[in-house]
């Protein structure tokens, strides 16, 4: 099968580069040309444009910023679209967005999965990040040997949409956690306690979690380079502030936390990286929360191996 991918930026350039290591006759696209020139110089195929892509591919991926630069995408790709082609959206998006934008690949003859994907950048630099799908069973039967190129663990979750309500869900609680880390180490800086041991005091414990066991590592380093940043994760939280909003459920900590990011977000600039927002913690109280012997940069040392679907306990 031939694949386009467009977006080759902090995500989509691991996502792409696995495609590429294990062999997937890939053609790219992004609006940074050393990008796409970089991929061209290990083996890719310029894309050109969307719509390009649309024409010759049969399936095109897209990992974008923003449901705004989806939707100039996929407005390009559809006159272009008919049996046989497959649009792939793997960027965090609005769920509604991402059934709208589906629906209109549908009504030309194409088929759309929604397939973000949730673990890290580390993780998709190896093949190791979690994906989920929403799609038909045929679509997701077609799409899988795609998927299982990028993924490890590939979840099947119902029709389209679903997919990008479960992903702000997860980065939602990935945020919440990392507030609550920066609190829990500033506060133990405070009480004397020794950073590192506090550490794996967490990491041991009931206390202990994804983000604590990467992003901890980052912020104690000093390199606060987790290579997400602050005006993304504004966006993922907003959308699952929305959802609830528009479900009618009355959050308490999802406000707070959307408030705690905006200052981030006006202390240290829009694109500071999220993992910063301990600086806010250092600021108000002059404590330096360092620790030695930790990463400057998260590596997944875990094998890489195909993936696999991974099913649902129903």
């Amino acid at each position: 099968m031939k694949v386009g991918f467009i977006g080759l930026g902090n995500v989509g350039g691991k996502l792409s580069g696995s495609l590429l290591r294990n062999g997937t006759d890939l053609h790219v696209h992004d609006l940074n040309a050393e990008f796409v020139e970089d991929f061209v110089s290990r083996g890719a195929v310029d894309g050109l444009s969307p719509a390009h892509l649309m024409q010759t591919c049969d399936a095109v991926i897209t990992c974008l910023p923003s449901p705004m630069a989806s939707n100039e995408v996929v407005t390009a790709m559809l006159p272009h679209v008919g049996p046989g082609k497959v649009w792939m959206e793997m960027s965090t998006t609005d769920p509604n967005e991402v059934k709208r934008l589906g629906a209109l690949v549908v009504a030309a003859g194409g088929e759309a999965v929604d397939c973000p994907v949730s673990g890290g950048c580390h993780r998709a630099d190896t093949g190791n990040i979690a994906i989920y799908a929403g799609c038909e069973r045929t679509t997701f039967d077609k799409v899988l040997p795609i998927l299982t190129h990028m993924g490890r663990r590939i979840l099947h979750v119902g029709e389209i949409g679903n997919s990008s309500t479960l992903k702000v869900m997860t980065n939602y609680l990935a945020t919440a956690n990392l507030l609550t880390v920066c609190e829990a180490l500033t506060v133990m800086k405070a009480a004397g306690m020794d950073l590192g041991m506090t550490y794996e005091a967490i990491a041991m414990s009931s206390g202990t979690s994804f983000v604590h066991e990467t992003e901890s590592q980052l912020i104690l380093s000093g390199s606060r380079n987790v290579n997400f940043t602050m005006d993304l994760v504004q966006k993922d939280i907003s959308l699952f502030q929305k959802i609830a909003d528009d479900h009618g459920v009355p959050l308490e900590i999802s406000p707070k936390i959307i408030d705690i990011m905006t200052d981030g977000q006006k202390r240290y600039g829009t694109r500071a990286q999220s993992d910063r927002i301990i600086e806010r913690l250092e600021e108000a109280t002059g404590l330096s929360i360092l620790a030695p012997g930790f990463p400057e940069e998260l590596i997944d040392d875990e094998t890489e191996e195909r993936g696999y679907e991974v099913v649902a306990r129903l």
